[in-house]
């Protein structure tokens, strides 16, 4: 999930979270400016729905929650995303009584497309580097296979793992959880280059 179209003009934060309660659509809200979310494919959802179901499925027994593209993050600087799945174990921490903006994620993941590539590896990233508790970063192409992890050293320093194949797991240490890649991509086809005819 990324960004679609921007919305004119300088806001607060307390003025975003008032229209974004009320708003029918999704917006995410980066240095004071509203941007509303983008649609996403049939293929982008599936995958999102594996990986929803697999972590909570092997997490379940220790309490952990895991939650889908309507739950926002708030980053330290009061900046707003909502990712495409992120999961916590033990307390979670909100804003405020409404529930509705995690302060604390531990994991998170998003599924890459053409139009928010670009802006989940590098400013989201770097939002997302700034809140304490946050711990690994998955990004999954929507094309099998390629998941690629990011796991938190320290402060500044990240360690990278690519997987390509399908019997490939990912170890999600944070939380316990491994994501086997052909779990992963469960109802996606590979897309094939159509032959050329002579």
């Amino acid at each position: 999930m990324g960004l679609a179209q921007k919305k004119p003009s300088f806001v607060t934060p307390q003025e975003y979270l008032t229209l974004e309660r009320e708003a029918e659509f999704r917006h995410e809200y980066l240095n004071g400016e509203i941007f509303e979310m983008a649609g996403t494919n049939r293929r982008h959802n599936q995958i999102s729905i594996n990986l929803i179901r697999i972590i909570a499925t092997q997490t379940f027994e220790r309490g952990c929650s895991v939650y889908g593209s309507d739950m926002r993050i708030r980053i330290p600087n009061e900046n707003y995303t909502y990712p495409d799945v992120v999961a916590i174990c033990g307390d979670e921490k909100f804003e405020d009584a409404s529930e509705d903006n995690l302060l604390n994620p531990i994991v998170i993941i998003e599924v890459l497309s053409k139009s928010t590539e670009a802006y989940d590896r590098g400013t989201k990233f770097e939002q997302y580097q700034t809140i304490p508790s946050f711990q690994e970063y998955v990004l999954v192409t929507q094309e099998p296979y390629r998941v690629e992890h990011f796991v938190r050293q320290d402060v500044s320093m990240w360690t990278y793992f690519e997987f390509r194949k399908p019997d490939d797991k990912v170890k999600l240490d944070s939380i316990g959880c491994e994501l086997c890649l052909n779990d992963i991509y469960y109802k996606v086809e590979q897309t094939f280059p159509k032959e050329i005819k002579e």
